[in-house]
C-alpha cells in the first residue's frame, strides 16, 4: 500500500523542474529552502512550518524535523483533508507560501492571509490569494498557509475522551505558523514587529478568534476581517453534540478509535447533514473549550486584550448574493414566493411579512428578486459585522469599517456585491478569472485603493492616506463606513434604517 503523506512529503524534497542555480535559497530555523523568481517577486511555495498532523490527529501539531541540504520549494504543499477536494490532500498539510520582494534585511510589513471556506474547505494556493501583485504595489511581504480543517480542525472531542485542545488544533495550526513568521520572516526580507493578519469568511472568522486567544495575540500586530461575521465560537455542548454524530458516522465508538480510523473514511463522514440544523454539511468551528479558547471573539463584549490591535472590519452589500446565485438569475422570484425564499435565509427571527412591507416602503421600485437580496443580507450575514464595530467602539478600540458596493458585472449585475467579492480586489488580482469583479479599469482602480489600504494598515497600523478619502474610525454616534465603489466614498450608517429593522432581534450565528 502507498504511503501518499510519506509520497507527498518525499516530494517536497526533491528538485523542481526548471529550477536553477539562480534560485533564491533562504534559510529557515529548519532548514533552507529553494524557491523561484516570478515576474520580479521572490516566491516561495509549499514550505514546511509543522510535522505531519496524522500521528497527532486532533493534538496540537509540533514544529517539523530539522532537515539536511535544500528543500525545494517552488510547489505548493497539501491541503488538509476536506469533502470536495479540488487538488491534493494530506493529513501531511501544515505549509505556508511567501512573497517577497528580496531576501535582505529590509523589514517589510508582512500580511498573512487566513484563507475562507467556512472551516471546512480551501487552501491558500488558491490563484486569488497570489501575493505578486501586492508585493510589487507596497513593497511587502505576503504569506499565506494551510491548516487543518473540519472534523481534523475543530471537533470537540474532550468530552468523549479525546484531547482537550481537539476542538480548536485548526487554530492552533495558525498559531504555530504565526511563530513560524516570527522566527524566520526576518530572513525573507519581513519585519516580525509587524505583521497583519487578513482573511475573507471562514479566514475572517478565524482572525477575530485569534484575537480572543492570548497565546495567538503577541504573534501580530494589525489585523482585517473581510465578511468574517464571527460573533460566538461554537459552545461545547453543541460542538459535542456534533463530534459525537460524526463519530457515530464514522463508525468509531470513541475519540480513541477515531485517531486511528483511515482518513479518507472521516472526510466521506464529514459529507453528513448537520445534527443540529438538519441542512448543510456538518459544521465544525472554533469551540469555547475553556482552555484554548476562553471567551467568545465578540460576546459579551470584544476582548479588552485586542483592543489595541487595529482592526478593519468589512462585508459586502449583497453578501447573499454567492448563496442565492441560482434564484437571482433565474429572475423567478414573486411577491407571493418572496416571504418562503427570504425565511430560509434570515438569521434574525423578524417577522417576515414585516421586513418585506418594510422593504417595499423604504424601496418601493425594487423587484421581489432585489428585496430577497437586501433582506436577507441584512438579515444574515450584515449585523454579525455590525456587532464587530459597536462592540469595538464601546472600549475605544482603532476599528475602521468598509462596506463593498462595487457589483459584479455577472448576469447584468443582478448579483451585486456578493460574498467573497472583496477578495480580487484586496489582493489587486482583478485579472484573475475567480475574481468575479472584471477587469475592466474601474475595477482595476478600485482594486488599487482597497489594496494600498490594507498595505497601509499593515505597515502604518492605520488604512488612511494616500487618494483615499479621510476614513473615519467607526464609532457609535456617527457609524462613518467607508464605501468602496466606483465612487469611493464615507457614508455614516449606511443603510440605517435596514440596521433598525433588524435590530429588534438578537444575533444568533448559525451552527454555534
Amino acid at each position: 500500500m502507498i504511503d501518499r503523506r510519506g509520497v507527498l512529503a518525499g516530494m517536497a524534497a526533491l528538485p523542481a523542474a526548471g529550477v536553477t542555480a539562480a534560485d533564491p535559497v533562504a534559510t529557515t530555523p529548519y532548514g533552507r529552502v529553494r524557491g523561484l523568481r516570478e515576474d520580479g517577486v521572490l516566491v516561495f511555495r509549499g514550505i514546511r512550518y509543522g510535522g505531519d498532523t496524522a500521528p497527532r490527529r486532533f493534538r496540537r501539531a509540533v514544529a517539523p524535523q530539522p532537515w539536511r541540504g535544500i528543500v525545494d520549494a517552488t510547489r505548493y504543499g497539501a491541503a488538509a483533508p476536506q469533502t470536495g477536494a479540488d487538488g491534493p490532500t494530506s493529513e501531511d498539510c501544515l505549509f505556508l507560501n511567501v512573497w517577497t520582494p528580496a531576501l535582505d534585511a529590509g523589514r517589510r510589513p508582512v500580511m498573512v492571509y487566513l484563507h475562507g471556506g467556512a472551516h471546512s474547505h480551501g487552501s491558500g494556493s488558491d490563484p486569488l490569494y497570489d501575493g505578486t501583485r501586492l508585493v510589487r504595489r507596497g513593497d511587502v511581504v505576503v504569506v499565506t498557509l494551510n491548516h487543518r480543517l473540519a472534523g481534523l480542525g475543530y471537533a470537540y472531542l474532550a468530552q468523549a475522551g479525546g484531547p482537550a485542545e481537539s476542538g480548536n488544533v485548526g487554530n492552533l495550526d495558525i498559531v504555530l505558523a504565526l511563530q513560524w513568521v516570527r522566527d524566520s520572516i526576518a530572513r525573507f526580507g519581513g519585519d516580525p514587529g509587524r505583521v497583519m493578519i487578513f482573511g475573507q469568511s471562514g479566514g475572517g472568522a478565524k482572525v477575530v478568534t485569534l484575537m480572543a486567544m492570548a497565546q495567538a495575540r503577541p504573534l501580530f500586530h494589525a489585523a482585517a476581517t473581510m465578511s468574517g461575521q464571527h460573533v460566538t465560537a461554537a459552545g461545547p455542548n453543541h460542538a459535542t453534540a456534533r463530534a459525537r454524530a460524526w463519530m457515530a458516522r464514522a463508525g468509531a465508538r470513541d475519540a480513541a478509535e477515531l485517531a486511528t480510523l483511515p482518513v479518507a473514511r472521516l472526510v466521506a463522514a464529514m459529507a453528513m447533514t448537520d445534527p443540529l440544523e438538519g441542512k448543510g454539511e456538518i459544521s465544525f468551528t472554533s469551540t469555547l473549550d475553556h482552555d484554548v479558547l476562553v471567551r467568545h471573539p465578540f460576546f459579551p463584549d470584544a476582548p479588552r486584550e485586542a483592543a489595541p490591535i487595529p482592526l478593519v472590519i468589512g462585508n459586502t452589500h449583497d453578501e447573499t448574493g454567492l448563496w442565492i446565485e441560482a434564484t437571482l438569475k433565474r429572475g423567478d422570484t414573486t411577491w407571493s414566493n418572496l416571504p418562503g425564499r427570504l425565511l430560509a435565509q434570515m438569521t434574525k427571527d423578524v417577522g417576515v411579512d414585516h421586513v418585506i412591507a418594510r422593504y417595499r416602503q423604504l424601496y418601493p421600485q425594487r423587484t421581489p428578486g432585489q428585496i430577497l437580496l437586501a433582506a436577507s443580507t441584512a438579515g444574515r450575514s450584515w449585523p454579525g459585522h455590525l456587532i464587530q464595530a459597536e462592540e469595538r467602539a464601546r472600549i475605544g478600540a482603532p476599528t475602521w469599517m468598509y462596506q463593498l458596493d462595487f457589483p459584479s458585472p455577472e448576469a447584468g449585475g443582478v448579483l451585486g456585491a456578493f460574498h467573497t467579492l472583496d477578495i480580487g480586489l484586496v489582493f489587486d488580482n482583478t485579472a484573475q478569472p475567480g475574481a468575479r469583479t472584471g477587469n475592466d479599469a474601474a475595477a482595476r482602480r478600485l482594486a488599487g485603493q482597497m489594496a494600498d489600504a490594507f498595505i497601509r494598515l499593515a505597515r502604518t497600523g492605520d488604512p488612511n492616506g494616500g487618494a483615499l478619502p479621510s476614513w473615519p474610525r467607526y464609532d457609535l454616534a456617527r457609524r462613518g463606513t467607508m464605501i468602496f465603489d466606483r465612487d469611493i466614498r464615507v457614508e455614516d450608517d449606511p443603510r440605517r434604517e435596514e440596521r433598525l429593522l433588524f435590530a429588534v432581534a438578537p444575533y444568533i450565528k448559525p451552527g454555534g
